[in-house]
Parts: C-alpha cells; structure tokens; sequence
C-alpha cells in the first residue's frame, strides 16, 4: 500500500494489522494444559494470597523469621511484614496466571476455529 492510497481512505483501527493474526503459537492439548494449569494457580495462589494476609497461624513455618528477637514487638512487626510481603507476592504470582489464561484461552479459541482440536 502507497502513502497516498493510507492518507485517501478512512482511518479504521485494524487497517494496519494484518488479516490472519489468528495464528496458533502452541497447540491444542498444550492450551488445554495452560489452561487447567492457570486456572488452578489462580485458585491456589489466591487462597494461599488470603491466608497471609490474615496472618494464618499455619503458614507460619513459611515466613522467613530469624531464630532471635530481643522483643515480642519486633517479632510480632517482622511477623506481620512477612505476612503482607508473601500475601502480595501470592496476589501478583495469581495476575500472571490470569494473563496465561487468557493467552490459554485464546490459543484453545484458534485452535479449535482451525479444526485442529482432536485429543
């Protein structure tokens, strides 16, 4: 396509993509695996992500702590850092998961257009 021919027509938003980007990156039984995959990592982590953030007495052997306090107040502090801490990072790790959902998702949508969906 030609300068002039871009600048005659109206703009619309997919004119300069191409029309096949529906292209499958991975294939079927490896989308369905992310797809499980990520659904189940998006639960767990989530879980995991509130009983942190509720200071889950269970979950205490995970936290990281130091053998050694001088004071109950800086053990109680260190405590509720660790537990916020590690309840983010479930939080963010479970986000991540939800965008290979939806990438899963997508690659189980192209490749069953494609008829290449056969287990």
């Amino acid at each position: 396509m030609c300068v002039v021919a871009l600048l005659e027509e109206p703009f619309r938003v997919g004119h300069f993509l191409p029309q096949d980007l529906k292209m499958p990156l991975c294939g079927p039984k490896c989308s369905l695996c992310g797809l499980i995959v990520s659904v189940w990592g998006i639960i767990q982590l989530s879980i995991m992500g509130g009983l942190f953030m509720w200071n889950s007495i269970g979950l205490i052997e995970d936290l990281g702590l130091e053998e050694h306090y001088d004071t109950t107040e800086e053990l109680y502090k260190a405590a509720d850092d660790a537990y916020s801490s590690i309840a983010y990072n479930c939080w963010i790790a479970a986000a991540i998961y939800l965008v290979t959902l939806v990438i899963s998702m997508q690659q189980f949508h192209v490749n069953k257009q494609a008829g290449h969906f056969q287990l």
